[in-house]
């Protein structure tokens, strides 16, 4: 019997460190056996250098504008651990939609049966979350991905492109689409982070899949190409990284969130706001 092949979506707003958090994820999951490709769904394409020494790769669409036709082997490349890496690419600067390389790119991959062929265990896009449009929501419209992650902050924009991606996630759930796994929250330093995004959390009715510090360790890792799995494999940093590839790797059920709405959404920063004042208060005082 062939094996199933578990396909994640991990989605976040730029800047927030989806594509550190996706790298490492992949480099851990390689780790422990498993065949892996990490699909870069970001226009900027960069998604996958720190798995490739900091090489950026060819995209799909640049590939298809320089040649026409496009043999799909062209457009995967191996780094750290065997992961085969694959970055959509975007349109010419001011031209189309960003979102139109993963439609390009999935589709010249799957009608070739890449995925079949490489035998794969985990296909892992890297999307840009900040926008979730036609483009950009086909691994949770099409049901590309079978499971959805999102990466946050306690940053009030942060949670702002969650909540509204638990909402296309919503949308679409009752026509095939893919369902959300949890929330993997990023630069968490503070009790109050954590606070805030497991209240987050509780309100949406998701789970949080793992608490990720912010870390000179990843900084230095990037640097020099690589993820904290590669460059420093004993750290603490890699050993955050390594748990939730155990989580998620165990993870197999994923359930239509329940997000805010944009008044709900907005009493509930009013709120958080509030008790971040008063802790402000106490921190003071005990100073």
């Amino acid at each position: 019997m062939a094996k199933k092949l578990k396909q994640l979506a991990i989605y976040g707003k730029g800047g927030i460190g989806k594509s550190t958090t996706t790298s490492n994820l992949s480099a851990a999951l390689a780790d422990m056996g498993y065949k892996v490709m990490q699909f870069g769904c970001d226009p900027k394409a960069d998604s996958t250098n720190t798995l490739r020494g900091g090489h950026d790769i060819p995209t799909v669409l640049d590939l298809l504008r320089e040649k026409g036709n496009v043999d799909p082997h062209e457009a995967v490349f191996q780094g750290y651990g065997g992961i085969y890496c694959v970055e959509a690419g975007g349109p010419a600067p001011g031209v189309g939609c960003a979102g139109r390389g993963i439609t390009t790119a999935v589709q010249l991959l799957k009608s070739n049966k890449v995925f079949e062929e490489l035998d794969l265990d985990y296909v892992i896009y890297d999307v840009l979350g900040d926008v979730v449009c036609g483009g950009f929501a086909v691994p949770i419209r099409e049901g590309l991905a079978e499971h959805v992650f999102t990466v946050t902050s306690a940053d009030f924009m942060a949670i702002y492109a969650a909540n509204n991606l638990f909402m296309g996630i919503k949308k679409y759930a009752n026509s095939g689409g893919a369902l959300l796994g949890g929330i993997i929250a990023n630069s968490v330093t503070k009790s109050y982070q954590r606070e805030l995004i497991d209240d987050f959390a509780a309100r949406t009715h998701t789970q949080v899949m793992a608490y990720v510090p912010r870390s000179l360790t990843v900084t230095q890792s990037e640097l020099s190409g690589r993820t904290a799995i590669e460059a420093a494999p004993e750290s603490e940093q890699a050993a955050v990284y390594r748990a939730l590839a155990k989580r998620i790797d165990a993870h197999t059920q994923s359930k239509t969130p329940a997000p805010l709405e944009k008044p709900a959404l907005k009493t509930w920063a009013a709120e958080w706001a509030e008790k971040l004042i008063e802790i402000e208060k106490q921190n003071a005082v005990q100073i």
